[in-house]
């Protein structure tokens, strides 16, 4: 009976609430709706549910009609985000009252002028007189008495949070968990502990994760209670931001911030998994930004997320996001062309939603015939019921083309125009998905692009093309992905410990022991959800470092040999050496209790196609490349396994646009998802190849696309150089600085560290380049530090490298 019961999955998001629907004869269904709209209901998700129910927004929601609700939320993180969380008390260590807020000294915004630092968390700071050494002694025992006293009167001034953050306390928890144990008593109604929170080494990021916990798990709490008080005893799941569902009242602030992102994640690798695809490229393209993901064979996460200023020491899903999106503005500053990150948002839109908006790369496509205003739903206008303007949208062109035409001499088309935006906003989101890969050491010309979101079908082609990939995966419900992943995650419980011991037979007698320990609570915790322990799977993992430095791999737990021998092919992979003469570390362990149930698709449902050939709605043109091309317009549901459309070519469906480009062929699976696939024995035409009439004018496009390239150069050189650096200074602080510079010694792009050596910099680089006694070869690097050749100080050391033309003759840079 439960089986033949409605089943929803939520993604709560910032602008729009996403709901996929398995209705009970098994049809998936999606709906959207404002996240926001005060006039109409009070909850999307209680509203949506109704909507799908063919209820009324007063009735009740029957009990004995739903399985289960599972969901996302981004209710915690717009708590985080509007600084709307719960009044918090600090408690930590004597002397530390000002630790968080120092932080670790880096500046994230490195030129602004004005420096605006975020506002913290916590209202009161409560400073305790305790002490516990590095390796776990008590140095200083608390003074409860003290402490009691201290708590009531914060308690009495309306604090009703706390969190408790003690130096060392992942390694001795006894003097937090007598400070837990008063406020309990005194009545606090939320008491996050640090050596539980966050069980991590480094004191601002346990500390400020802890006091993320006690400031949102009570916003979460009460939002679950009213969600529960309208369900009643419906099952109600809620996702995680590490990838995995928890029941409802086991969920943390800590643990809700990326909950919607995270399920987009778990879609992307289950519906590109159940197709054949295992290297997979998450690419998720919205109308405000973009997120990337990398999956081959596990899901990546990181254990140190900085969001809104806040550092969270807990796993999540790894995603780098960007401000690129359908509704990124375009901008001419007189010399380059610039997209973003500014967005028109919904309200007042790109240009074509006809509500005074500017010019953004939505509209780039209505101008080049990618988005066609007559397949467009027409929701538009004062009365919604127009389509998109592409008269404005040209008017709009025309007038930038004479502008830049101008200004730069460079006399191009709106249409050129439009499409060296389109380039720009590819190179950078391009960038990005090198961030997560190349630049990790992976190379994902194998990979498949698995493509969903909003805008993502529109650009997918020409992204793949700019890294060499040449598959494409577009899932049927790929608008709302991140609902539909929600749906297909699994139960899951992590838990983590620092321990630093040597990696050898005693440390591992000792790390099996605690892990050991680890399993048994998460199983524990996991069974407590109504999890059978036959249906559960654990993954034993330990990070690993080299003595001397913080730079720690992830590995399986396995044997001493095994884990060595994986470490070094990770760090050879990251960082292209290893250090064969020093000592391994295992810093930390982490064991993950997973759902081992093995759940197919709840979409999968047997489809009969008729169709041995797509017949087009219509034929227009588009413009690729500075080229015009006659493109038929298909839909989606027309193409059935089998055929084949060659672009260029358009497919609409009812949530989204797919640009099929030339040189790539579209197909359809079993199961309706879309396959883009580049010719074979076609090379790919990178963007910035095109350009063949090459003059001594500036093309403002291009110096985009190189600025931006550059500028990426530099910032992997100082992700590689923090990575392998043993000085905190370095690692932490960043304090040091990367450039790209010309053969004269001209800097050409630095990134945004510490700017203090550059000033410098190029007379070290014409001291090297210069210098005729030396003959530089390709992979040479020329160490300098001399204060009358460039250096600024002895401490401070400058490593040069030439790079060469193809021939390995002349020194470009």
């Amino acid at each position: 009976m439960m089986q033949n019961r409605w089943q929803f999955w939520v993604d709560r998001g910032g602008t729009f609430t996403d709901i996929v629907a398995r209705d009970p004869t098994g049809e998936i269904i999606s709906h959207k709706l404002l996240s926001e709209n005060p006039k109409h209901y009070s909850d999307p998700v209680l509203h949506g549910i109704k909507n799908l129910l063919g209820l009324k927004n007063d009735d009740g929601i029957p009990e004995d009609v739903i399985k289960e609700i599972k969901m996302g939320t981004t209710v915690a993180t717009n708590a985080l985000l509007e600084r709307k969380g719960e009044k918090t008390l600090l408690v930590i260590t004597k002397g530390f009252r000002d630790a968080l807020r120092i932080g670790y000294q880096n500046r994230p915004k490195l030129f602004d002028k004005h420096i605006q630092i975020h506002e913290m968390l916590y209202d009161e700071v409560l400073e305790v007189d305790e002490r516990v050494s590095a390796d776990g002694k008590i140095l200083i025992a608390p003074n409860e008495a003290t402490i009691r006293k201290d708590l009531l009167v914060a308690l009495n001034s309306g604090l009703k949070s706390v969190a408790i953050v003690f130096m060392h306390a992942y390694r001795l928890a006894k003097h937090e968990k007598v400070v837990a144990r008063i406020a309990s008593e005194l009545g606090f109604k939320q008491i996050s502990v640090s050596h539980k929170t966050s069980p991590l080494m480094k004191l601002v990021s346990r500390g400020e994760t802890t006091v993320a916990d006690a400031y949102l798990s009570p916003i979460m709490s009460r939002y679950i209670d009213q969600i529960s008080f309208e369900l009643g005893n419906i099952d109600l799941f809620l996702m995680q931001s590490n990838g995995g569902l928890t029941n409802a009242q086991f969920i943390k602030g800590k643990d809700s911030i990326l909950s919607g992102p995270a399920g987009g994640v778990v879609g992307m690798v289950r519906t590109a998994c159940d197709a054949g695809f295992k290297k997979i490229i998450g690419f998720d393209m919205g109308g405000t930004s973009t997120d990337v993901s990398h999956f081959n064979n596990v899901y990546e996460r990181t254990f140190e997320t900085e969001i809104a200023g806040i550092r969270l020491s807990t796993p999540m899903m790894k995603i780098h996001t960007i401000a690129a999106g359908g509704g990124s503005i375009l901008n001419f500053d007189g010399t380059r062309f610039r997209v973003g990150p500014e967005s028109a948002g919904a309200i007042p839109g790109p240009k074509s939603y006809r509500n005074g908006g500017p010019l953004t790369l939505t509209d780039c496509n209505v101008m080049l015939g990618k988005i066609q205003a007559s397949h467009f739903p027409k929701i538009f206008g004062k009365e919604s019921n127009q389509g998109l303007d592409y008269e404005k949208v040209e008017e709009a062109f025309c007038k930038l083309a004479k502008k830049i035409g101008h200004v730069t001499g460079n006399k191009k088309t709106p249409e050129e125009v439009a499409e060296g935006f389109l380039m720009i906003a590819i190179e950078n989101m391009s960038n990005a998905i090198k961030q997560i890969s190349i630049q990790q050491g992976h190379d994902i010309t194998n990979y498949t692009l698995n493509c969903f979101g909003g805008a993502g079908g529109q650009h997918a082609c020409l992204v793949a093309e700019s890294l060499g990939m040449e598959t494409i995966f577009l899932h049927p419900l790929a608008s709302v992905l991140s609902a539909y992943g929600i749906g297909l995650a699994q139960m899951r419980v992590i838990r983590e410990q620092s321990y630093e011991v040597p990696l050898n037979k005693k440390g591992a007698k000792k790390v099996n022991s605690l892990l050991s320990k680890l399993e048994l609570n998460a199983i524990s915790k996991i069974e407590s959800q109504g999890i059978a322990r036959s249906e559960i799977s654990v993954i034993r993992k330990v990070s690993i470092r080299y003595e001397g430095t913080d730079t720690s791999l992830c590995v399986d737990y396995q044997t001493i040999c095994q884990m060595k021998l994986s470490f070094e092919s990770l760090h050879k992979k990251r960082f292209g050496f290893v250090f064969s003469e020093r000592n391994l570390i295992i810093e930390s362990l982490s064991v993950e209790v997973v759902e081992a149930t093995k759940r197919s698709d709840p979409s999968k449902k047997n489809h009969t196609f008729e169709r041995t050939t797509a017949i087009p709605l219509d034929v227009t043109k588009f413009v690729s490349r500075s080229k015009n091309h006659q493109a038929p317009i298909y839909r989606r549901e027309d193409i059935s396994p089998g055929i084949q459309i060659q672009g260029p070519a358009i497919i609409i469906d009812k949530t989204g646009t797919t640009i099929v480009e030339p040189h790539w062929q579209a197909s359809a699976g079993s199961q309706g998802e879309l396959i883009l696939r580049f010719e074979s024995g076609k090379k790919s035409p990178m963007s910035m190849n095109e350009k063949k009439d090459i003059t001594n004018r500036a093309d403002p496009v291009l110096l985009e696309i190189f600025n931006n390239l550059f500028m990426s150069i530099a910032e992997q050189m100082g992700v590689l150089l923090a990575n392998t650096a043993t000085s905190v200074n370095i690692k932490e602080r960043l304090d040091f600085s990367c450039a790209i510079f010309d053969i004269n010694g001209a800097l050409v792009a630095n990134a945004p560290h510490v700017p203090v050596h550059l000033g410098s910099m190029g007379d070290s680089v014409r001291t090297v380049a210069l210098d005729q006694s030396r003959q530089l070869n390709p992979g040479d690097v020329v160490a300098l530090n001399a204060p009358y050749n460039g250096g600024t100080h002895l401490p401070d050391i400058t490593l040069i490298s030439p790079f060469f033309d193809e021939g390995g003759k002349n020194i470009l840079f």
